[in-house]
């Protein structure tokens, strides 16, 4: 309930700013309270009923048995209905998720799309020679495979070097990616990847990243070997595609992550490269300190 609430207040507080409720005067006046008409208070309830339903969706999605404990157990560091309710995501929308991995946010995404909207999973190349993208592309179908009634309107797009529509151009009203820049700038296929984000949303279409963030009093290694990425790199190259950043949020923010570990963020859990030394110190630290940023597609190209 805690998430749902917090998800509800993201949308109404957006409601209120745009009707003007929460406004400051002028320059030099104190800021009054403007009076919250019936048909202002109408639209917040609306809102508020609306969020709650979607939340109510999301909480339902991350109860469901197509989730494994082990996944279940990694919320409180992801917080996936925070996040998506910060980006804005709906039932009825067109949403890609861009190399989804193991699957963790398919499994929230899928069955909050299922029913009314669509979804997108741009993985590895089928034809690919690599063993680990085959591995991946395996252990991501059987996911989907072991789960019909969840998955069985996903639709599955590739995302390699050649092979880049993720959807078709045009058509999503929001892309998501959770932890990948850094792969991307290890394959120098940064730049290229976005421009595909780009292309795959509509003209106001939202772009969600969700990243760990480096040290901004460090340079940028352009091969991110930490697994690390400034925010003020990724706004950069965001923008030098044509997005317009929005926004910033500390949702998923880690104060305790030094980001200094002797095997870069994969030291954190879940990995612990570092195996059983100074676990506990590391289970103690917890996930890597994520920047979560929201951008969006222009309505009219510049």
């Amino acid at each position: 309930m805690r998430d749902v609430l917090a998800y509800a207040a993201v949308l109404v507080l957006l409601v209120a700013s745009e009707t003007g409720c929460g406004q400051a005067g002028d320059a030099g006046q104190a800021a009054e309270a403007p009076a919250v008409t019936t048909e202002v208070a109408g639209q917040v309830d609306v809102a508020a009923a609306s969020v709650l339903s979607v939340a109510a969706r999301l909480e339902r999605g991350l109860e469901g048995e197509h989730r494994s404990q082990e996944n279940r157990a990694r919320d409180v560091y992801r917080h996936p209905v925070e996040t998506l309710g910060f980006l804005g995501i709906e039932p009825d929308m067109t949403v890609a998720e861009i190399s989804p991995g193991g699957g963790w946010y398919t499994e929230i995404l899928a069955p909050l799309l299922r029913d009314e909207g669509t979804f997108y999973a741009a993985g590895a190349d089928p034809e690919s020679e690599s063993e680990y993208a085959q591995r991946s592309l395996k252990r991501f179908a059987d996911k989907l495979a072991a789960h019909p009634e969840v998955y069985d309107r996903t639709i599955v797009t590739v995302l390699a070097p050649g092979k880049r529509e993720i959807a078709p151009h045009g058509s999503a009203d929001a892309v998501l990616t959770f932890r990948n820049v850094h792969n991307w700038l290890a394959g120098s296929s940064a730049e290229a990847v976005f421009q595909e984000m780009f292309a795959a949303l509509k003209p106001g279409g939202i772009l969600g990243v969700v990243e760990h963030r480096g040290d901004p009093a460090s340079d940028q290694d352009p091969k991110a070997a930490s697994g690390y990425v400034r925010q003020d790199f990724v706004i950069a190259l965001a923008e030098s595609v044509g997005f317009e950043f929005l926004e910033s949020s500390e949702i998923n923010a880690n104060p305790s992550d030094t980001r200094d570990h002797p095997k870069g963020v994969w030291t954190l859990p879940p990995s612990y490269r570092l195996k059983d030394v100074d676990r506990e110190k590391y289970a103690g630290i917890g996930e890597s300190d994520r920047m979560t940023l929201k951008f969006r597609k222009p309505e009219v190209a510049s």
